[in-house]
């Protein structure tokens, strides 16, 4: 008998609830089909109905962690419109930092994924675009922040948005391996000296 649709997706939330458990204690190295039926309870075979492969599974794990990503509240630049130009420029980047526990798990994840995804090219594919997707949000307040004055007209919205997507990634690399160096105070201050420099043409 076919499960109703309510009891599928409830299944899926338990699936991804358990996936994202196993990433946080194991990371995608230990990613298994067995360690998630193991953390839900269940057995492989009720898992394999939801996610046939570990690829399956694996996909399905950046997506939850997209989602946690894509939830987190936004910055407001008075409580009811939100915020634009350079604010939500700097608020994007920022977001990418591991700046709490919670983020830095997160990022730990990502990076984890990183050797998942470099030998398997829909995943990588699936990860370009994830990448593309932040870059268009900062163009899109470049260009804002252009139109305000708070940027220099001069550089490409695209080409300013690429370097500050490469900055920040380049930031989380070193504050995962040397958090002790790269505090949340010193990764904050590091960052809006880079945005400075972009906002005064250097």
């Amino acid at each position: 008998m076919t499960p109703a649709r309510g009891d599928h997706e409830a299944r899926r939330r338990d699936v991804s609830e358990a996936v994202w458990r196993v990433l946080a204690a194991r990371g995608f190295a230990g990613l298994t089909l067995r360690a998630v039926a193991a953390e839900m309870g269940a057995s492989t075979g009720l898992l394999t109905h939801y996610f046939p492969s570990k690829r399956a599974l694996v996909a399905h794990a950046l997506e939850v962690l997209d989602e946690r990503s894509e939830a987190r509240p936004r910055p407001a630049a008075d409580g009811a419109r939100p915020a634009g130009g350079l604010v939500m420029f700097r608020a994007v980047l920022l977001d990418v930092l591991p700046l709490t526990e919670r983020d830095a798990a997160d990022n730990r994840i990502w990076v984890g994924s990183w050797d998942a995804a470099l030998a398997d090219p829909g995943l990588a594919a699936d990860h370009a675009e994830r990448y593309r997707r932040t870059r268009r949000r900062l163009v899109e307040y470049a260009c804002e922040a252009q139109r305000l004055g708070e940027l220099p007209s001069g550089p490409a919205p695209e080409e300013t948005a690429a370097a500050a997507q490469s900055f920040v990634l380049g930031l989380v690399v070193q504050a995962l391996f040397a958090p002790e160096e790269f505090p949340p105070e010193r990764q904050t201050a590091l960052l809006d000296g880079y945005l400075a420099g972009l906002a005064a043409g250097r």
